[in-house]
């Protein structure tokens, strides 16, 4: 049997090493990717498009590792985009990756997970992703270790309950890996209430069922309950729908319609099962219009502290405490 040619050329990106496998438990090779992404091109671009870029990429013989900038050897067709990074004091050259040529060469780069900031940057005197519009609100869903899918699903229309009863609507996609994403597309919503609504949101779920979901940021607190988090706001980035992820068997993020959640598992939807499932684009036939976030929802976000400063506050205390108290159960 004919060897398969480890090097071609696709929409004028040369491909290499297309038969090495994509990485340990992949069952994926690099060739399997490639064919992923052209399939499924038109609608992920659409998640991807003028989006400042961060990627996952996973070297032969290296751990996974994310990048933002984007490197110096990438070609002339590949976008980019500044933002000025406050933590690192420095200016970021994010990719955008808004065509198919540009998808093809982040996956001959290995680049095997996308994920796009929550919002689409403006550009002034200073170019700054927190300068964005904000499209659309994330509740991400984390189940405890050891639990199954359907205790994430559970909470999942939770949220969907607490969405409803603020008049809101939201899609719901696998993550990827274990939990679920439910999107909420808004607008006319500057990043501090778009923060502040997302946490109320995720402390009116809480509400409905606490012995199901928790907000605690802390896994200490979480006492085996599914985790909503609040915290990927702004300029936070997600995997988006029909990002593969590095996860055994190569799982893809994928779009789900409420009423077949009971019926799915993560293991469902893989770079190589996903081409078949495929019919148009999913994710847009799901997701709703951009909603006006509801005043009342953004004021109760205001009074709820931040997960992670609040977390950062509490886990000092405690250090402090078995400082003071070794000796303390």
């Amino acid at each position: 049997m004919a060897r398969a040619r480890q090097t071609e050329s696709r929409h004028g990106v040369e491909l290499t090493n297309l038969d090495q496998p994509l990485f340990g438990e992949a069952q994926a090779t690099k060739r399997d990717l490639i064919d992923y992404l052209e399939a499924v091109s038109a609608p992920m671009l659409g998640e991807l498009r003028d989006r400042p870029l961060s990627v996952v990429r996973v070297r032969p013989g290296q751990q996974p590792f994310m990048q933002k900038n984007l490197p110096g050897y990438a070609p002339d067709f590949v976008r980019w985009t500044p933002v000025w990074s406050e933590s690192g004091h420095r200016e970021i050259h994010y990719p955008l990756c808004n065509d198919l040529p540009t998808l093809l060469w982040f996956g001959n780069q290995r680049a095997v997970e996308y994920h796009p900031t929550l919002m689409v940057p403006h550009y002034g005197e200073h170019t700054d992703v927190l300068g964005g519009t904000v499209t659309h609100l994330v509740l991400d869903l984390d189940p405890p270790e050891g639990s199954g899918f359907e205790v994430v699903v559970a909470v999942a229309h939770l949220v969907h309950e607490a969405l409803a009863a603020a008049g809101l609507r939201g899609a719901v996609k696998t993550s990827g890996s274990k939990g679920l994403h439910v999107i909420v597309p808004v607008r006319d919503l500057h990043l501090p209430d778009a923060a502040a609504a997302t946490r109320a949101l995720a402390a009116r779920t809480e509400e409905l069922d606490p012995e199901r979901a928790t907000t605690a940021f802390l896994k200490a607190d979480r006492g085996g309950r599914v985790f909503v988090d609040s915290t990927r706001s702004g300029g936070a980035s997600l995997a988006c729908a029909f990002s593969p992820r590095v996860r055994p068997g190569t799982t893809v993020s994928y779009p789900v319609p409420w009423g077949d959640l009971n019926d799915v598992r993560p293991a469902d939807f893989t770079v190589r099962s996903v081409p078949k499932l495929l019919d148009g684009d999913p994710w847009a036939a799901i997701l709703p219009e951009p909603q006006q976030v509801p005043a009342d929802v953004v004021a109760q976000g205001h009074a709820i502290p931040i997960a992670r400063v609040a977390a950062m506050h509490e886990g000092k205390r405690r250090k402090r405490a078995r400082e003071a108290n070794p000796d303390a159960g």
